[in-house]
């Protein structure tokens, strides 16, 4: 529990800082404020201040030259003020000393370059063999393409078991306690994997190497998990790539870590280390349940077909900017949809600004979701609301994205 005179500083911060906000979700947030928490599961520890454990060769080599580099500087540090501090006791006016006036000692110069020098290149060789070794990707036994969106990941298997399968990874903490900007203050963070969690994991088998290729779709992300010791920028229009082998099966996390917008601390990564043969198993659902979902864009879907799974899509896409209730987000330059005039306009202006985006990737391109998908959600928000009735073209087909996408 919060000490009583730490509970009245909290009181008198919020009477004075946030005064606008709800009284009773202040009396919540002052009511619960024990806030206990356990170790993330294949995340931070409580209070943890060295780095994580690692379970790939790379990351213990990371963490063994970092406690190499530390003893190094401890000792340096305690030769030179232990050297300096003797000097000042020893020699100093009170016991009779006076202070040498000669100028330069070519000896002692040479001495104090030289030393340095040696240090530096034996701290420089380790480290050196340690890049060498994450920037080489090669033979590995499966690649991903990671693909950063604001705020999400995708993930396309490209090579080995699980070739051709992609899918989208976002937050699946509800957003109702999810504490984003647009939704106020939240009281209370619930479990160990808060803002940890995701609902389409990353799924890798143990004791293969991993070569993952970073990009990104709007701005520059950053893929890190640290119990694997891996961090690549993911940059648009450029293709980087990192590699991890997981030693252990389990569940590891990481986050993005680059600032990548109003919601960045809203796109963690989760990757489950399983054994070969639960890989393997994996795999064949994975592909049986994305043949199922796969639908034909030359089909002519009804109204409500469209609508019905438009909001699914939307709920899991575009949600976090637009808002639920389609209200939008001022916080990070998402309109409101509800009586939008490229909502309730001509049906192509929609669909080319799905395609392609805008306002310099404020809006990014979704040109990764399939025909239907895109066709639905557009059909989604001109029916959804109080939309419907209102505009031209209220119903978009999978066949007017196609032709789309060809011009």
């Amino acid at each position: 529990m919060i000490p009583a005179c730490m509970n009245h500083f909290v009181r008198a911060f919020l009477q004075k800082r946030v005064s606008a906000a709800p009284l009773g979700l202040i009396a919540a947030m002052l009511g619960n404020a024990a806030w206990a928490v356990g170790d993330a599961p294949g995340g931070p520890r409580v209070n943890q201040l060295n780095l994580p454990v690692g379970v790939t060769k790379i990351a213990s080599d990371i963490y063994d030259l970092h406690t190499l580099m530390l003893v190094i500087c401890l000792v340096i540090f305690v030769i030179v003020f232990g050297v300096m501090f003797y000097a000042i006791v020893k020699h100093r006016k009170s016991l009779g000393h006076k202070a040498e006036t000669w100028h330069e000692n070519t000896t002692v110069e040479i001495i104090w370059t030289i030393i340095p020098f040696v240090i530096v290149i034996l701290m420089a060789l380790p480290a050196t063999r340690l890049i060498v070794d994450m920037k080489d990707t090669t033979n590995a036994d499966l690649t991903i393409k990671a693909t950063g969106f604001q705020w999400r990941w995708g993930y396309d298997y490209l090579n080995g078991e699980g070739e051709g399968i992609g899918f989208i990874s976002t937050l699946a903490t509800p957003r109702a306690m999810s504490g984003f900007p647009s939704e106020g203050i939240k009281a209370h963070p619930e479990g160990d994997t808060y803002l940890l969690d995701v609902d389409n994991p990353l799924v890798v088998p143990v004791n293969k190497k991993v070569r993952v290729i970073t990009t990104a779709n709007d701005v520059i992300h950053a893929f890190a998990v640290p119990q694997f010791g891996i961090k690549q920028d993911a940059i648009p229009g450029f293709v980087r790539d990192t590699w991890f082998k997981a030693e252990k099966i389990g569940t590891y996390r990481g986050q993005c870590q680059e600032l990548c917008g109003a919601e960045h601390a809203y796109m963690p990564i989760v990757v489950n280390v399983v054994s070969s043969e639960d890989y393997t198993k994996w795999v064949d659902g994975k592909k049986k349940e994305l043949s199922a979902l796969q639908d034909d864009p030359t089909k002519t879907f009804t109204i409500a077909e469209l609508t019905s799974r438009g909001e699914k899509i939307f709920s899991a896409n575009c949600a976090v900017c637009h808002q639920a209730a389609g209200t939008g987000n001022v916080a990070v330059g998402a309109p409101a949809l509800v009586g939008d005039s490229k909502v309730l306009g001509p049906k192509d202006v929609q669909i080319a600004v799905l395609l392609h985006g805008q306002n310099n990737n404020k809006m990014p391109a979704w040109n990764q979701l399939s025909d239907v998908e895109i066709a639905s959600v557009i059909s989604y928000t001109r029916n959804g609301w109080t939309n419907a009735g209102k505009g031209t073209d209220p119903m978009v087909q999978p066949s007017d994205i196609t032709v789309a996408r060809k011009n």
